[in-house]
């Protein structure tokens, strides 16, 4: 078989029977365009002739390239070729898999960091109002309606540690649950998260105060979130409001979206949450994913015991 017949049946595999998202098939469409690529200038015109001396020698000569890949480029990449490979076998499209005995390189673990709980209140704080007090006559206007959406999306991105991408395709009906929210992760798998009492007074000022305006602004949508126009609020648009809000709380440390999913998963086991419901609660498909921010309240607790145990040093 052609290697780029192959590719395109494992993209079209990947998207429509596995549902991954567009970004992860578009990252896989790179990798492997630059695989078929290489096995042309090396006269290979047919998944059967890959050997395993072969993709051995494409994952050398890309570690090799300079300037040199990070290592979780390589990750990717291999992780690309062996998926091909794998579902060749598996489709009976090839009889053996070349590609078997490749091992990624180890990347290093770079745990998450997260914003005390302090740090997250000054940065709510100074995205919007709490919702609970009164609307001043100076707070109706156009930066009112505004800082009513920053505060319920922050809101909703912390108490939930929802990714941003998954925010942004909330619809106004993902509420309609009451206290808990239908929220569509990676391959559109759903998984139901509870939202505190903060975060749903938040979205309700929202909903109530700003969006009915917001909405009349521009087309009809069922989207949650809206921008300034009335369309619905983009990943960009979500970034530039946390770091909007960052700049206003003085917070030297650098904030991103993930920022809040680290916060909420870190905050949740500094409180005693046990790591699994913490796995769900993330929608990682494994604990060991969930588990790198197990390390981060370890390193607490070490700090903690360092500066208060008499015999500690």
């Amino acid at each position: 078989m052609r290697p780029d017949r192959a590719v395109d049946a494992y993209l079209r595999h990947i998207t429509i029977e596995r549902g991954l998202s567009e970004h992860t098939v578009a990252a896989y469409r790179r990798d492997l365009a630059g695989y078929c690529a290489w096995l042309q200038e090396q006269g290979v015109d047919d998944t059967d002739a890959v050997t395993t001396a072969l993709v051995s020698a494409f994952a050398v000569e890309r570690a090799s390239a300079q300037p040199p890949p990070a290592a979780t480029s390589l990750a990717r990449l291999q992780s690309s070729v062996r998926g091909l490979h794998r579902f060749l076998v598996r489709e009976g499209l090839a009889e053996a898999d070349p590609s078997e005995r490749l091992r990624p390189p180890k990347t290093a673990q770079r745990l998450p960091k997260a914003l005390s709980i302090e740090q997250i209140e000054r940065l709510l704080d100074a995205a919007g109002p709490d919702p609970a007090a009164p609307v001043a006559p100076a707070e109706t206007g156009d930066d009112a309606i505004i800082r009513l959406r920053d505060r319920a999306l922050l809101e909703l991105l912390y108490a939930t540690g929802a990714r941003v991408s998954e925010v942004m395709q909330l619809d106004v009906d993902d509420l309609a649950l009451g206290d808990v929210l239908r929220v569509r992760g990676k391959g559109s798998k759903e998984r139901i998260v509870p939202v505190g009492s903060y975060a749903r007074a938040a979205v309700d000022a929202y909903l109530a105060r700003a969006r009915p305006e917001l909405s009349r602004r521009g087309r009809a949508s069922a989207r949650l979130f809206l921008g300034a126009r009335g369309a619905p609020l983009s990943r960009q648009g979500a970034w530039l409001i946390i770091q909007t809000a960052a700049e206003r709380a003085q917070l030297a440390a650098h904030v991103s979206p993930h920022t809040f999913r680290h916060s909420f998963a870190t905050h949740l086991l500094q409180g005693g949450a046990d790591v699994r419901v913490v796995q769900e609660l993330l929608g990682h498909a494994s604990v060991a994913t969930t588990q790198i921010y197990t390390h981060v309240t370890v390193d607490a607790l070490r700090d903690v015991y360092l500066t208060s145990h008499p015999r500690a040093r």
